[in-house]
């Protein structure tokens, strides 16, 4: 791990507006994930903003009968809420598949969103790799490739997206809440959060420089069956080698309404309208 420089803003402004001035800075909150790649020296940021005692640790009902979940949302306290178990199961049933008990009293609902899209070859730092160094090329592409993406691929880059919240989160129809270092909000529909690889592999989500999530949002409950497979080598602590989110409505022994969302197919979680709409028709 190489050397770097420690801040602990006070407030989200403050976190966004130093990670818009340091060059090559990360915030850090759970570590999950970016502590790994630290030690491997796949990341090696000059500064780490730690945002874990800012106030993005929530999860509120809005309005429109929905829920907004804090930034800073450990993933074991979501999979708990009474109201995600109830009301967005599949969610529950997703970040309960994730990692080990352990690490998900750490990772938290942004570090989730955040995870690198990655493969074997990303971690090895002696073999080239388009999302560590552009334009070193692909090894996965003619390597070992059992686990790559099939969907939305390019020249560039065949990894797949690992988390599994991710694909909860795309069948729901979530939204990212962020601030910018100017001040300036919006929000992210989940569908164009995460970018396919095209020529530019190393850029893996929307944001802008210093922009930081500050929490996510789910639309109105969806009535009806939630369910979460994910195949893999083995029973916990792997990543799916595919996985889907699916909530089924139905009426009268027909299926009224159907949403699907793959997960270890491609470089983002890949919804599935197509068939979506066949099943709605009655299938």
């Amino acid at each position: 791990m190489k050397a770097f420089t420690y801040e602990r803003p006070a407030t989200v402004r403050d976190a966004a507006r130093l990670a818009a001035e340091r060059s090559n800075a990360k915030f850090i909150a759970g570590g999950t994930n970016l502590l790994d790649l630290m030690k491997l020296q796949v990341e090696t940021p000059t500064t780490l903003i730690d945002i874990n005692r800012l106030p993005l640790d929530k999860v509120e009902a809005t309005a429109d009968g929905g829920l907004r979940i804090g930034a800073l949302v450990r993933n074991a306290d979501l999979a708990a809420d009474p109201r995600v178990r109830k009301d967005y199961a599949v969610l529950a049933k997703a970040l309960l598949a994730g990692a080990s008990g352990q690490l998900r009293n750490k990772a938290t609902t942004a570090g989730n969103l955040l995870q690198r899209t990655r493969c074997y070859y990303f971690y090895d730092t002696s073999k080239p790799c388009n999302k560590r160094e552009p334009g070193s090329g692909c090894s996965a592409i003619g390597g070992f490739n059992r686990i790559m993406a099939v969907l939305g691929t390019s020249d560039a880059c065949i990894a797949t997206n690992p988390s599994d919240m991710n694909v909860a989160m795309r069948v729901l129809d979530a939204g990212v809440e962020t601030l910018s270092p100017n001040g300036a909000t919006r929000t992210i529909p989940m569908a164009q959060f995460h970018r396919l690889p095209g020529d530019t592999p190393k850029i893996e989500t929307a944001l802008q420089p210093g922009e930081i999530i500050t929490a996510v949002t789910l639309p109105k409950p969806v009535e009806g069956l939630h369910v979460y497979r994910k195949v893999r080598d083995r029973a916990s602590y792997a990543f799916a080698t595919v996985s889907i989110a699916a909530v089924i409505g139905k009426a009268d022994g027909k299926i009224t309404q159907a949403r699907m969302a793959f997960g270890g197919l491609a470089h983002k979680p890949w919804r599935v309208e197509a068939a979506e709409a066949t099943l709605a028709k009655g299938g």
